[in-house]
């Protein structure tokens, strides 16, 4: 998906004269800890989270054995040191990932990974205990201590942590799980980081073959050039499928510690997990799903114009993202940042004044170099107030629009920096709001910038790749997610049994209006091989859908919607997406009518895209 567009010649974005390019392409990580992935300073660090961790495990070994509400200090120092050692193995473990990320190469990193795998399993597993002593507190007793001013403010997220106990296996055997999954689930996923990072496309240009990253080559289905994105996405599918019988066998592996646990708790639906990660009833997700199923037309018909444009009968996989029109989509790292500044501009001063920030102060790696990994994501370090963003950048106008969702994530875990840590996780359907939300406001106002019909086009064409992708390609994730979990529960996938699966998703989501298909694409998707969060799908749809309703409430009220926005934001840890929605944008997420509005708006685009390409 690409959003912005550039005159080479005039060195212009969207009619703007662009200053000399300031920001540095690569991000400071010497600021948290000196000397990368040999830091004696952060293996100091690690040394005192470590410590930290086992002497909370020794105060809730002290606890006593019937809570009364005069032991509210105990409670209050529990929750103290909890967030404190919460606040710091976020610190390192984004401080690893940043490791890895930039790096692939780097074995220290990798070791340093599994260290912290480690020591985060440890947390979970007095997590686990303390839960447990708080679903062990009486009623009448939890309710008087939930009075006290200093717990009002974390009151959700403690009934959360005691209500999880009535779900749960005893503290002993869930402790084992988390004992088993450094080494079993946790190690799966970090098997599959390792063979992606050794993952490398053939691709000529200027008659030299290079090697390029997964992370680099698809990049190139942005290319202009037809035979190069097929020759490109032929190459692509060999890669994976030249390692698809080691990623399905992880993949099952994945799935089968799930389901095997899912089981033992007397969980029957895979979905239950994910819906409570996310604060979101299934009522919800389902409604959503129904409305976008009900209302793809348009987007079909875009897609149609479309291969029409490029003179094909259908398009194929590669040519989703193709761009159309001749302008030039051809941008510097610094014409991209400075685009995105403008634009934030229109929407308030401190969204504006924390990019600055970001750009001016490095947060962000965006070096197009090999040896990267692949893909883009925003990490937190609350301990020092900062986040930092990871990409490649190589120009494409899809790259500013991952540079400009990842800078939403920033801002939203800026908002949350007063509030308490406890209310500060939160699920991450709401955290893709916040990216989407960032998007959104770029996205419209380079189409209302627009210096011509030429750049008009490409720019409605460009949102309407967001669309497809939000209410197609997450779709099609969603429905091969939800159809392997049936098969494994009945044994393992095979990998050619994978492919079908997602091909028959694939035709599904997109109404059978493709060419060509990505049978492997269960492969080169990593959010398939996330442990954190399980269907790590449709967050994305929920998000993009859910930031419609909010920008059209900042369209409303102009810049003094700032505030609001940021208050939203605040409470995203604190409360179930339906309250969240009830509360600040006065609906109700379970019925149609949202949904109903939000896709309207998403593919409101198709009108004036066809508009323009009508040759009559």
């Amino acid at each position: 998906m690409s959003l912005f567009l550039c005159d080479k010649n005039k060195k212009r974005i969207g009619g703007v004269k662009l200053n000399t390019p300031i920001f540095k392409e690569t991000w400071d990580l010497e600021t948290f800890f000196n000397g990368g992935s040999h830091s004696s300073e952060f293996k100091t660090y690690l040394q005192e989270i470590d410590q930290l961790v086992n002497d909370l495990e020794q105060d809730m070994r002290k606890w006593p054995g019937t809570f009364s509400q005069n032991d509210i200090n105990i409670l209050l120092m529990s929750i103290k040191k909890i967030s404190f050692i919460t606040i710091k193995l976020e610190q390192a473990n984004s401080f690893v990932g940043c490791l890895q990320a930039q790096d692939t190469s780097d074995g220290q990193a990798n070791l340093l990974r599994s260290k912290l795998t480690s020591m985060s399993s440890a947390f979970t597993k007095v997590m686990l205990t303390f839960e447990q002593l708080l679903g062990d507190i009486e009623e009448d007793v939890w309710a008087a201590l939930l009075k006290d001013s200093q717990l009002i403010e974390i009151t959700y997220v403690l009934n959360e942590m005691r209500n999880r106990t009535k779900e749960r296996l005893s503290v002993e055997k869930e402790q084992l799980i988390q004992d088993l999954s450094v080494d079993g689930y946790f190690g799966w996923e970090q098997l599959y980081d390792l063979l992606v990072a050794k993952i490398q496309i053939p691709f000529e240009e200027n008659n030299e073959i290079k090697h390029l990253s997964v992370g680099q080559a698809s990049n190139k289905f942005s290319d202009h050039d037809r035979n190069v994105r097929k020759s490109l996405f032929e190459k692509w599918e060999t890669a994976w499928g030249s390692q698809a019988d080691v990623f399905a066998e992880t993949l099952n592996r994945l799935a089968g510690f799930r389901l095997k646990v899912y089981k033992e708790r007397g969980w029957d639906d895979p979905l239950k997990e994910p819906l409570e990660i996310n604060r979101m009833k299934k009522e919800t997700l389902e409604t959503m799903w129904q409305v976008i199923s009900e209302n793809k037309q348009p987007l079909v018909d875009y897609m149609k114009r479309k291969a029409k444009m490029l003179g094909v009968p259908k398009l194929s996989w590669y040519d989703v993202e193709a761009p159309v029109g001749e302008a030039s989509s051809a941008m510097t790292y610094q014409e991209g940042a400075q685009f995105i500044l403008k634009q934030f501009e229109q929407f308030g001063p401190l969204l504006t004044k924390f990019t600055k920030t970001a750009f001016e102060q490095q947060w962000i790696e965006a070096e197009d170099r090999p040896g990267k990994a692949p893909g883009g994501f925003c990490t937190s370090f609350p301990e020092s107030d900062q986040s930092r963003i990871f990409m490649t950048f190589s120009g494409t106008p899809s790259n500013v629009s991952t540079l400009a969702h990842e800078l939403g994530h920033a801002f939203h875990s800026y908002a949350m920096k007063d509030v308490h840590p406890l209310n500060c996780d939160y699920a991450m359907n709401v955290a893709e709001t916040a990216s989407t939300f960032a998007e959104m406001i770029v996205a419209d106002a380079a189409v209302k910038q627009a210096k011509d019909k030429t750049e008009r086009l490409a720019l409605l064409e460009d949102k309407l790749q967001r669309s497809v992708a939000l209410l197609m390609n997450i779709h099609a994730r969603f429905l091969f997610e939800t159809a392997f979990y049936e098969e494994r529960k009945l044994g393992v996938v095979p990998s050619e049994r994978l492919s079908e699966l997602m091909v028959k998703a694939q035709k599904e989501a997109y109404c059978d209006s493709l060419e060509e298909y990505h049978p492997h694409f269960w492969a080169s998707k990593l959010h398939f091989f996330i442990t954190d969060v399980p269907f790590y799908n449709f967050p994305y749809t929920f998000g993009y859908l859910f930031s419609l309703g909010i920008y059209a409430k900042a369209l409303e009220e102009g810049k003094a919607f700032e505030k609001k926005y940021i208050d939203l934001l605040k409470d995203t840890g604190a409360m179930t997406v339906e309250e969240l929605a009830a509360k600040h944008l006065s609906v109700d997420l379970t019925k149609r009518d949202f949904w109903e509005n939000a896709v309207a708006i998403a593919v409101s685009d198709v009108e004036d895209f066809m508009k323009l390409t009508n040759e009559s």
